[in-house]
């Protein structure tokens, strides 16, 4: 339940996060109300509003720039940005610094903005977890704890429209369960007896009990956000080449400021006044505020962007290094499909009936756990087809299963379990064109020959074929690497439509193959999503894994695909060049500004307040041009 005191604090953080602007808005006022006295001539009043509007315009700059200063022991922009006020109010300009305080402020309130606008998803998500939980004692009893105290292998129980607490397992019930925190995915999947749960996922209808198998601090969901947080703290190297050059760049620009307080009176016969003026000037229109504003706005909103649509970037680096990759290796099983073998072909010997010949197959096959026999029940099950476990079973590793009842005996498995030449021969080699498809085929016998044959193929993803071709459009290369053989390896590279394919590659080949690849290509990103794929992801340029990926994929790639949709790393690609395009753009114009008023100042065809306007409204500019990186990047 929700304190008087929480409801008190809500409102207020809701001002909090805006006090910049609001004190930039104050500033703005007071300005406006000395102009107007100044203009009565109240000179005293007019000079005291305009240190206030510094004071109150100027306090959160000035607090960030004296701050950074002390830490890094070098000065920084909104330094220069004091000094310019400061200067022009001791020149006796007091609105035109005033007003490069209100600006200033202003520029400063929308990279604040940018910054809580970045911030929002991963506020977002930390409303999901929940932060209490319904625990089961010993005697059965159920006690409400915090979810922080919950140990692995405790037993919890979860109400109907409650959030899953922690990652685990369901013990005992049925549910419901809406995905769309982790996956993004609207439509409830349903849970069971030992299936998989994870926290901060909602439980739509039965209540059930599970038990705990991961600490807190290590349930997907936590690490999602962890993934979200070292995004947004972590820098592109444009980023930090510009916050490297600033250091050096404030001192050129003071260095140049003093020796234009006194050269130029004795170069051009300048008075005085005019001398310190132009040196005022020029402390203002060269500060570098545009240029140190070009990058980090466009990044942060660009992070935000790809989070809010499931693409989360470890960081601004992976970002700016996804734009300028020209192929991708992808993984084939879980990653271009589904991972999992399904029947797309059953076909039995003239005269079988097709019901008996599969639910004979299927009550064998029912008693084995390996994926191609799960496949198998799945099929039958669809179609409706009763069968029974009567049948004793002798399993042969690798090879398939025998089953015997007192009257009757059969084979199950690959050509050389049953006979290559029955199978051969079998529907007049029709089987065999299953093989050459890339299909696995599975027999069944009995003491007359081959009963049927069961065709599997681990199917594409909905969204691959789609995938690739936006990639392509891209002009970006396509390769699959996978462990397969040749035959099943050029089948699905030629359905998903792949440039190229290495068939029958193991981790350690992927690794090379990825380095042949970037001595090819320079640039290489690879998607996969399972631990094998992890040295790979690691060695690619930019590493992207899938949402249901293993752990450890996850924390090795740089890029993760939380909705497993391939068509997000086009979207991704898009951007990070959209991003970029915005960067050289910002860049490019705030140093031509920059050198357009350094020179007009110069020339003595710039005042102060032309020079504030200009220098700060560039700032603003790129700032909001930055903020574009949160509209919906269109195909």
């Amino acid at each position: 339940m929700t304190t008087i005191s929480e409801q008190r604090e809500k409102p207020l953080a809701k001002w909090t996060i805006h006090i910049e602007l609001i004190a930039a808005l104050i500033a703005g006022v007071l300005i406006a109300i000395a102009w107007f006295t100044s203009r009565s001539g109240v000179d005293t009043l007019s000079i005291i509003l305009y240190i206030l509007a510094f004071a109150i315009g100027g306090f959160a700059k000035a607090k960030e720039g004296i701050e950074e200063t002390i830490a890094n022991k070098e000065l920084n922009v909104e330094m220069l940005m004091v000094f310019a006020a400061i200067g022009s109010g001791l020149i006796g300009y007091w609105a035109e610094g005033a007003i490069l305080i209100f600006i200033f402020a202003v520029s400063g309130a929308l990279e604040t903005y940018t910054l809580n606008k970045s911030h929002k998803e991963i506020s977002a998500l930390m409303e999901l977890q929940p932060e209490e939980a319904w625990l089961i004692k010993e005697d059965g009893t159920e006690i409400k704890v915090q979810t922080s105290s919950l140990t692995v292998g405790s037993h919890l129980l979860v109400k109907p429209g409650e959030r899953i607490p922690a990652d685990g397992k369901i013990t005992f019930g049925a549910t419901y369960i809406d995905m769309s925190a982790i996956n993004g995915e609207s439509v409830p999947v349903t849970k069971e007896v030992d299936d998989e749960l994870f926290a901060g996922t909602v439980n739509l209808s039965g209540a059930i009990q599970m038990e705990m198998t991961k600490p807190s601090s290590e349930t997907l969901f936590q690490k999602i956000i962890t993934m979200v947080q070292s995004a947004q703290s972590e820098k592109s190297p444009s980023q930090q080449f510009i916050e490297r050059f600033e250091g050096t760049y404030v001192k050129i620009v003071l260095g140049t400021v003093l020796v234009m307080m006194i050269l130029p009176h004795f170069l051009f016969d300048w008075d005085w006044m005019t001398t310190i003026y132009r040196a005022i000037v020029l402390l203002v229109v060269a500060s570098p505020c545009a240029l140190v504003a070009s990058i980090m706005p466009a990044t942060l909103a660009a992070v935000s962007n790809g989070a809010k649509r499931g693409v989360l970037f470890k960081g601004g680096v992976h970002l700016e290094h996804l734009g300028s990759i020209k192929a991708i290796a992808f993984d084939k099983t879980g990653t271009l499909t589904k991972g999992k073998p399904v029947v797309t072909d059953f076909i039995v010997r003239d005269n079988e009936d097709i019901d008996i010949a599969l639910a004979t197959l299927a009550s064998i096959e029912s008693q084995s756990n390996h994926p191609l026999a799960v496949a198998i029940v799945d099929y039958a099950n669809s179609l409706g087809i009763q069968y029974n476990r009567s049948l004793q079973i002798e399993d042969k590793p690798g090879f398939g299963i025998r089953a015997f009842s007192d009257s009757e005996e059969f084979s199950v498995g690959n050509p050389r379990f049953v006979g290559e030449a029955l199978t051969a021969q079998f529907k007049d080699g029709a089987s065999l064109l299953f093989a050459e498809q890339g299909k696995t085929v599975i027999y069944l016998k009995d003491k007359n020959g081959i009963v049927a044959a069961a065709a599997l193929k681990d199917t594409l993803r909905a969204e691959t074929v789609q995938a690739i071709k936006e990639l392509k459009k891209a002009g970006i290369k396509t390769i699959m690497l996978t462990g397969d053989n040749e035959k099943t390896a050029a089948a699905i590279a030629k359905e998903a439509g792949v440039d190229s394919y290495v068939a029958e590659c193991l981790p350690e080949a992927k690794v090379d193959q990825l380095k042949q690849l970037i001595t090819k290509y320079d640039k290489v990103g690879m998607v996969g999503d399972g631990i094998n794929d992890a040295p790979a992801l690691a060695t690619a340029t930019s590493g992207i894994a899938m949402g249901e990926g293993t752990d450890v994929a996850l924390e090795t790639a740089d890029i993760v695909l939380m909705k497993n949709d391939l068509t997000r790393i086009s979207y991704a690609i898009k951007l990070s060049r959209k991003m970029q395009r915005i960067v050289k753009q910002n860049v490019f114009f705030s140093v031509a500004v920059i050198a357009l008023l350094i020179i007009s100042n110069f020339m003595q065809a710039l005042d102060l307040p032309l020079g504030v306007i200009g220098h700060e409204g560039s700032t603003i500019l790129v700032i909001l041009n930055g903020l574009r990186m949160l509209n919906t990047i269109e195909k």
